[in-house]
């Protein structure tokens, strides 16, 4: 696994295993809530990875992106079909997405050296 996977994936987990230490109800139902609604149902989990990934990278947040690419590597996207994410994410959300799909870029590079 490469340099920026492992870090993230780390920290990822070292502070949920935190937060959960002192989480009370509603913070643990969303954390689940979170996790059940990307399993398979009326989507696949593929699917719904690939909207999370374009939701994430509509809204900025490089650590969803990071968390939403390696579940797409996971669910088996390819490149090609990453591309097309890639299209449909700067389309919906304009220029101002555009250093967030750099930084995608590279982490999905990475998640593929990897493997």
């Amino acid at each position: 696994m490469g340099k920026l996977v492992e870090e993230f994936n780390g920290y990822r987990e070292k502070m949920n295993d935190r937060i959960m230490e002192t989480a009370n109800t509603n913070i643990k139902r969303f954390f689940a809530l979170d996790t059940t609604s990307y399993a398979d149902g009326a989507l696949d989990v593929k699917t719904k990875e690939m909207l999370g990934l374009v939701a994430s990278m509509v809204l900025r947040c490089d650590d969803c992106i990071k968390y939403h690419l390696g579940k797409c590597h996971e669910a088996g996207v390819n490149s090609e079909e990453m591309n097309e994410i890639f299209m449909i994410a700067n389309l919906v959300g304009g220029s101002i997405v555009i250093p967030h799909y750099r930084r995608a870029v590279e982490y999905w590079d990475e998640l593929n050296a990897s493997a």
